[in-house]
C-alpha cells in the first residue's frame, strides 16, 4: 500500500529524550508529510490536534515570556484581573500611541476598538468600565506598564559607564586585540584602567586621546555645555552631580581655553567652498565694563562664519581690519562678488579699500530702503545665536580673552552645532569633510591632538 514507511528512523530517534513540548512539535511537523502522501487517513485527525496542541504550547510560551519580563521589569508578582487584562494588550504587540504628553489611544483587547487614556492630575479612560466604576481599567494598566517597561529600556540604553570609560579593543603599539585587564592606575585624575598586550607584553591604560591626563569625555562635555550658555560654575557642578567628580571652574576655563585654540588652528587649514555673497553687520559687547562692537561676516549659502573681530569703535579703520581678517582667515577662497551691510557708512569705504581691486570689484549692497526686496536676516540671526552665549558672562574682562572667545564661538558655529535649516553643519555645507563621530566635540579633540603632536 505504502512505497515509504510512515515514520522512518530519523524521526523515530527526534522523539528520544525530548521532553512534552519537543515531543509535540515533531509529530506535529509529520503533519504537512503525512497529507502529501495520503496516508492513514483516521491517522490524520490525530496529528491535526496535535497539530493545534502545539500552536497553544507556543502561545502559552510567548505569554510566559512576556510575563517574565513584566516580573523582571515591575518587580511586581500580585497582580489584579484588569493588570493581567492591561498586560495581555501588550502581549498581544498593540502598541499604544501617544497623541500628547499626556494622552494616548489603546487598542481594545479584542481589536475591535480603541480607547482615549488621559493622565492629567488622574488616569481617565473613555471605556465603560471606567465609566460606571471610576476605577483603574485595564487600558490604563496596559499604559502604565508601558511606561514602566520603556523607561527601563531607557536607563538599560543609558550605559554611562561605557561612555564615560569605553572598552579599549586593540593594543596603541602593535594594534593586538590579544589584551588583557591588568589592575588600575590611580592618580589625582581618578582611577584608570590599565591593560597587558599579549602580543607585544607592554601596559597601556584605556584613554581614547594621549597625552591628556584628565578625562577627554569630561573634557569635551564641558566645553559643549560651556559654549550652549552655562556658566563656569554650573559646569563644575553639573559634572559633581552626574558624575562625582570635583572640578575647579577654573580649570575648567583652562581647558576649554586650551583645546578651543587648539581646535582653531588645526581648522584653518581647511579652505571653505563659499558662494560669493556674504553678510557683514556689528555687534556690541561689554568688555571690563565698556561697550565694544564685535564684527562677523558669514556665507550666505553655507552660513559658515567667516571671521569675528573686536574693535572699540566703527570707525572706517575697524572696519577695514575684520575684512583684512576675513581675507586672512580665507586665503585660498575666491573673493565675494557681493557683501551686504546695513547703513554704516564705514562700510563702503572698507570694502572698496580690500576688495576693490583692477582684477576684482565686489560690489556692496545697502539694505537701506531696500528691506523689501533684500534683508540680512542670517547674521542678525548669528547675533542672537552668540547673545545667548554671552548673557551668561555678563561681560568680558580684557579685550585678548573677548577675541579668544569669539574665535572659540566660531569653532562652534561652524563645525560642531548643526544648523536647523541647511539640516548640517556649516563646515559640511561648505564642503570641509572632516568625518566627525557622533561625539564631535571628541572626534575634532583627537583629530587636532595628532596634528599638534606632530608640530611639535
Amino acid at each position: 500500500m505504502f512505497s515509504k514507511p510512515f515514520c522512518s528512523k530519523a524521526h523515530l530517534s527526534n522523539f528520544e529524550g525530548l521532553n512534552w513540548f519537543s515531543s509535540i512539535k515533531s509529530l506535529s511537523a509529520l503533519v504537512t508529510e503525512t497529507d502529501k502522501r495520503m496516508v492513514f487517513p483516521e491517522f490524520t485527525f490525530f496529528l491535526g490536534i496535535l497539530s493545534k496542541l502545539y500552536k497553544l504550547c507556543n502561545i502559552f510560551k510567548s505569554l510566559c515570556v512576556h510575563y517574565i519580563l513584566y516580573i523582571k521589569y515591575t518587580k511586581c508578582i500580585k497582580m489584579d484581573s484588569r493588570e493581567i487584562r492591561g498586560f495581555a494588550i501588550l502581549s498581544k504587540g498593540d502598541t499604544p500611541i501617544a497623541v500628547k504628553e499626556n494622552e494616548w489611544i489603546v487598542p481594545s483587547q479584542s481589536g475591535k476598538g480603541k480607547y482615549k487614556v488621559q493622565n492629567a492630575e488622574l488616569w481617565t479612560c473613555s471605556c465603560l468600565d471606567f465609566k460606571y466604576r471610576k476605577t483603574e481599567c485595564k487600558h490604563i494598566k496596559a499604559i502604565q506598564f508601558f511606561q514602566k517597561l520603556k523607561h527601563r529600556a531607557e536607563l538599560t540604553d543609558f550605559d554611562l559607564e561605557t561612555e564615560i570609560n569605553p572598552i579599549k579593543q586593540e593594543c596603541p603599539f602593535c594594534w593586538s586585540p590579544k589584551i588583557i585587564k591588568a589592575g588600575k592606575r590611580k592618580n589625582k585624575n581618578g582611577v584608570k584602567q590599565k591593560f597587558y598586550c599579549q602580543s607585544c607584553e607592554k601596559y597601556f591604560v584605556d584613554t581614547p586621546l594621549k597625552y591628556v591626563k584628565a578625562n577627554p569625555h569630561i573634557i569635551v562635555l564641558t566645553m559643549d555645555l560651556y559654549f550652549k550658555g552655562l556658566s563656569l560654575r554650573d559646569i563644575s557642578d553639573t559634572i559633581f552631580q552626574f558624575y562625582n567628580q570635583r572640578i575647579h571652574f577654573d580649570t575648567i576655563r583652562r581647558w576649554i581655553t586650551k583645546f578651543s585654540k587648539q581646535m582653531d588652528s588645526y581648522t584653518k587649514q581647511f579652505t571653505p567652498q563659499l558662494s560669493g555673497q556674504f553678510h557683514s553687520d556689528e555687534q556690541m559687547i561689554k568688555v571690563k565694563k565698556n561697550w565694544n562692537y564685535a564684527w562677523n561676516t558669514i556665507d550666505h549659502n553655507t552660513r559658515f562664519l567667516l571671521a569675528s573681530t573686536i574693535t572699540k569703535g566703527r570707525k572706517v579703520k575697524d572696519a577695514q581690519k575684520h575684512f583684512n581678517e576675513v581675507k586672512n582667515n580665507n586665503p585660498k577662497a575666491e573673493e565675494p562678488k557681493y557683501i551686504i551691510t546695513d547703513k554704516l557708512k564705514s562700510y563702503g569705504k572698507a570694502i572698496k579699500r580690500e576688495f576693490r581691486t583692477k582684477s576684482q570689484r565686489t560690489k556692496h549692497i545697502s539694505i537701506v530702503g531696500k528691506r523689501h526686496l533684500i534683508n540680512n536676516n542670517l547674521i542678525e540671526r548669528y547675533h542672537n545665536e552668540f547673545r545667548e552665549f554671552d548673557k551668561v558672562r555678563r561681560g568680558f574682562k580684557t579685550e585678548k580673552t573677548t577675541q579668544e572667545w569669539l574665535n572659540a564661538f566660531k569653532l562652534y558655529h561652524n563645525f560642531i552645532k548643526e544648523n536647523s535649516t541647511i539640516g548640517m553643519t556649516p563646515s559640511q555645507k561648505a564642503g570641509i569633510e572632516l568625518g566627525l563621530e557622533r561625539n564631535k566635540w571628541l572626534s575634532l579633540m583627537q583629530k587636532s591632538t595628532v596634528i599638534n603632536r606632530k608640530n611639535i
